[in-house]
């Protein structure tokens, strides 16, 4: 039975639909591969992707005795997180929303059998 090693992410500053973008290159890939996709896409959301797996890759080798080798992206998600409402005003006594959403993100590594 293969072990899963979860990780998360709340309240990550960046939009969901932004993300997803990102995430979509690493899932199914081998930890180092993931890691080395991250490292150079030009996006605002591989930072936080880059540091979600390389700390689940970390506490599987310290918690599980897991190889980092041998570790893959088993899962990773992102689901909407709050919204927070701002506004500015605006001519004619109007105000002109601004909506700063921000995502939580979940990573699962499993080991290959």
């Amino acid at each position: 039975m293969a072990q899963d090693v979860i990780a998360k992410l709340n309240n990550c500053g960046v939009s969901a639909q932004k993300v997803r973008l990102v995430i979509n290159l690493v899932r199914g890939k081998p930890v180092n591969a993931a890691l080395n996709i991250l490292k150079f896409t030009n996006k605002i959301s591989a930072e936080p992707i880059y540091k979600l797996i390389a700390s689940a890759a970390a506490n599987a080798e310290e918690n599980y005795g897991l190889d980092r080798n041998e570790m893959y992206v088993q899962s990773i998600f992102c689901d909407e997180a709050a919204t927070r409402r701002w506004r500015y005003f605006g001519a004619r006594g109007r105000f002109k929303p601004v909506l700063r959403r921000s995502s939580h993100i979940t990573v699962v590594l499993r080991e290959r059998e």
